[in-house]
């Protein structure tokens, strides 16, 4: 049996030249976002990271097959598409075998990432561990997947719908480093703060790419996470979202919401609490990912050739 894996001629190219090479998940299409916006925000993703000297390699699964890199078409189809699979660790092989489409998490991925060869991925927020978790034991899979697999992740922090305390201190269990850009602050996703202090900070991308060069000198399992704050002019300050986000948290407990179904829900209702302010926040940090992750991949590339 032969793995279904396939790299856009875009992607298969630049890994072959040996040029920087930028991983984007596809849940952010399929479940983040309303039709077209997330078509329209796929794209200028895709545009930053060429836009700052790197490859985009958007992953998704379909009808059985993994795509590393998606044409316009395929694009736009998985922007339209209904009742998608959320694909995580625990189901991406049953979506191959079943020849099944599915769109991939954190975790998902850069379990495909890794196998392709790119070692930087830009998402928006990471899953983690869910508020109630002591009692629903609702706790993401990216995080098991951040202490295994060797992809820096560029995040805007953690999902702020989640417990994020709790998810910094799983992290540190896992040996997972955090690494905030710029500020002591751990990011709020929405807003530049979470209120938390960051377990670490560097200052630029080539100090990012040094470490995770540097774990795998280490041969340190696991990838880094780095936090990169929303910018100042799109952000939503925590005083502001706080309240919205324990409102939504409410009326999703008071529904029974619960599994891969709140994240969407939870997603939804904040859209509309802040009257689509959080969808704009989200394109800009996503984007402000993308330029970094893209800043990083190059970065390695660069050290590589001095060593």
């Amino acid at each position: 049996m032969k793995l279904p894996l396939s790299c856009s001629g875009e992607v298969a190219e630049a890994l072959a030249d040996g040029r920087a090479v930028v991983a984007l998940e596809s849940t952010i299409i399929t479940h983040g976002m309303p039709y077209p916006q997330n078509l329209e925000t796929a794209r200028l993703v895709e545009a930053e990271v060429r836009n700052v000297g790197a490859v985009p390699a958007t992953i998704a699964v379909l009808d059985g097959h993994i795509h590393v890199g998606l044409e316009l078409a395929a694009l736009e189809s998985l922007a339209r598409a209904r009742d998608v699979q959320k694909l995580s660790r625990a189901d991406l092989a049953v979506c191959l075998a079943t020849r099944a489409t599915g769109a991939t998490t954190v975790a998902a991925t850069m379990i495909i990432a890794d196998l392709a060869g790119i070692e930087v991925f830009a998402t928006g927020g990471i899953g983690g561990v869910h508020r109630g978790a002591d009692q629903s034991f609702d706790i993401s899979a990216d995080l098991n997947e951040l202490a295994q697999t060797p992809v820096s992740v560029v995040c805007a922090g953690a999902k702020a719908i989640l417990d994020i305390p709790k998810t910094l201190e799983v992290l540190e269990t896992l040996g997972v480093p955090v690494i905030t850009l710029g500020q002591a602050d751990f990011p709020g996703f929405w807003a530049r703060s979470s209120g938390l202090q960051s377990p670490l900070r560097l200052e630029n991308a080539t100090e990012i790419a040094s470490a995770h060069r540097m774990r795998g000198l280490l041969s340190l399992p696991g990838g880094q996470l780095i936090a990169n704050p929303i910018s100042q002019q799109d952000e939503i300050p925590l005083a502001e979202i706080g309240p919205m986000i324990e409102r939504a948290l409410r009326e999703a407990a008071a529904e029974n919401i619960g599994q891969k179904h709140v994240t969407p829900f939870l997603l939804g209702r904040i859209f509309e609490l802040t009257e689509g302010r959080s969808l704009t926040a989200n394109i800009s940090l996503v984007l402000n990912n993308a330029r970094l992750a893209s800043d990083i991949a190059r970065a390695l590339l660069e050290q590589d050739k001095h060593t």
